[in-house]
């Protein structure tokens, strides 16, 4: 009876934890989301789908899906393909230097896509290094500045499974007669399935909702599905419409959350199965020729001259060599806003987003870490895991704009308040954080926990003297990833962001949109500033990675 007793105490504390994060999310995510989704669905006379019917018959809204899932599946293949014989000279072979040119490919993926935007139009515009490529406004242009950002997913996520695959696999194969070329089809990349199915999905996810960089380099001519919501919401005032787009996107992108939480599944219990450590053979410049040649391509074409390209324009105004783009940015306000003060509001508000979301985040892994015995129990925990990674699913757009219509009375009337800016940032950095935090805790030896309360520890005394210290191990990296993503954040900042006191990327966002030098070489230094910045913090908590935390 007393153990009985212990049980539905425990359940119920665990419960009351779990609805501190659920009543967040409810609050500042299903219900503004819900919100602008159910009005967009009533009309004056009541409930109708005249909405979803004419945002369906306009070939714009065509024409978007249709830009939208075809960027995504080109950019995910193209990672694939460039990112395997990555993943394999990075993490398969050794060599002096490796691990920092596995520091540097990871930088896109932390950048703003704001600035991947501004970086890739500095390259492309006509006066650019490849301005004689007329590639500037075009699809090919959002398609490289994709794969430039989500390169690295697939190198983290191949290459640490990569690393760890049992070598005697592929060397029985050789052994039998198999040339490298069939064992690499035959035996590598089957087992490797599980990783690379969970990198395509995520690749696919982060390119349909690419908003900040379909936003610069579109120009217009080209249109998202995220795009097309701010278009509707903001220009034509349009909600059924942009109510039929949201439910259309999250559709696409939970299904693709959905494929990459199975992969994922997979291959963790994978991991689990090969040895601890793996030597990587020394690299080989003979039989490693083709891999490494696309490496080095990708590393000094793709990210290097991008990211060159920019700092070196950025101390450039009129073809002369000077640093007054940085001067002027950080002398007199411009458009209503200084340097210092946009620097500030980022700093200020992701760090207070930061904690939000560390916080929630934290109880949430605890929660979705628990191993109960029942089937039910483990479907109520994976349901609860999943509730937290829909904000990836949902166009920070819907969020943003569904703040403005549901936070705008008492007792929540936020929209002039400042404290509604990190809260939106917190639920985009919130899944990064559950994502970042939950591999540790699921490492834990089940054994070890079941011994200590064998031995009599309580389930409280369990959790602070084995989990909180295994969790701890991973916080810097989920501080790290939840500053650069709330720094980074524009799609619901955009809307959120007062005129006179913008984030530094909505700053850029203002300086890149006005014509001339001046406005364009400010926008330049502030996209520098931005970008050093998120690399600079994703460097200090890639240091404090464990080793559990293989991918992100």
């Amino acid at each position: 009876m007393d153990r009985g007793h212990r049980l539905i105490r425990s359940r119920a504390a665990w419960a009351a934890v779990a609805a501190v994060p659920l009543a967040f999310l409810t609050l500042f995510f299903a219900w503004p989301a819900g919100a602008l989704i159910l009005r967009g669905f009533h009309g004056d006379h009541g409930w109708t789908l005249d909405g979803f019917a004419a945002v369906f018959d306009s070939a714009r809204t065509w024409r978007a899906v249709w830009f939208t899932l075809a960027s995504a599946a080109a950019s995910t293949v193209l990672c694939l393909l460039l990112g395997l014989p990555g993943a394999y000279v990075l993490y398969r072979t050794r060599f002096p230097g490796a691990g920092a040119l596995r520091a540097v490919l990871t930088i896109p993926f932390v950048l703003p896509t704001v600035v991947v935007g501004v970086a890739f139009g500095a390259l492309l515009r006509d006066d650019g290094p490849l301005g004689w490529a007329r590639l500037g406004g075009t699809p090919a242009a959002i398609l490289l500045a994709m794969v430039f950002f989500n390169y690295s997913v697939v190198l983290r996520t191949v290459g640490s499974m990569w690393a760890k695959l049992d070598p005697r696999l592929a060397q029985a194969s050789a052994t039998l007669g198999a040339r490298p070329l069939r064992t690499l089809f035959s035996v590598t990349l089957p087992t490797l399935a599980p990783a690379i199915v969970s990198a395509a999905s995520l690749v696919f996810l982060f390119s349909a909702s690419s908003y900040g960089i379909v936003m610069v380099l579109g120009q217009g001519r080209y249109q998202s599905v995220e795009t097309e919501i701010w278009f509707l919401t903001t220009q034509l005032l349009d909600l059924r419409s942009a109510a039929a787009l949201s439910i259309a996107q999250l559709v696409i992108v939970t299904a693709a959350l959905w494929l990459s939480g199975r992969a994922q599944a997979r291959m963790t219990r994978a991991l689990k199965l090969q040895p601890e450590t793996v030597a990587a053979r020394p690299l080989s410049l003979g039989r490693d020729a083709v891999p490494l040649a696309v490496t080095a391509l990708v590393a000094v074409g793709l990210v290097g001259v991008p990211l060159a390209n920019l700092a070196w324009r950025s101390l450039h105004r009129s073809g002369e060599l000077t640093i007054v783009n940085y001067t002027q940015l950080a002398g007199q306000p411009t458009l209503g806003a200084t340097l210092g003060g946009a620097l500030r509001t980022s700093v200020v508000t992701a760090l207070a987003a930061t904690l939000i979301a560390v916080t929630l985040g934290v109880l949430v892994a605890l929660i979705a870490s628990r191993r109960p015995r029942r089937p039910a129990g483990r479907a109520a925990l994976s349901t609860v895991e999943s509730l937290f990674l829909l904000p990836l699913g949902v166009s920070a757009v819907t969020v943003g704009f569904g703040y403005l219509i549901t936070l705008n009375r008492p007792p929540l009337d936020l929209r002039s308040s400042v404290v509604l800016i990190p809260i939106a940032q917190a639920v985009v950095a919130l899944p990064l954080v559950v994502r970042t935090l939950l591999p540790v805790l699921r490492a834990i030896d089940v054994r070890q926990l079941e011994a200590a309360a064998m031995l009599g520890s309580s389930p409280l005394q369990v959790l602070r003297r084995i989990e909180l210290p295994q969790l701890g191990r991973a916080l810097g990296l989920a501080i790290g990833f939840a500053f650069a993503a709330s720094l980074g954040e524009f799609g619901a900042t955009s809307f959120l962001a007062r005129p006179d006191n913008p984030t530094l990327p909505v700053l850029i966002f203002r300086l890149f949109g006005r014509p001339g030098a001046e406005m364009y070489g400010m926008a330049l230094a502030a996209s520098v500033l931005l970008a050093g910045l998120a690399g600079i913090t994703m460097a200090v908590a890639e240091r404090l990675r464990p080793r559990e935390v293989a991918t992100w």
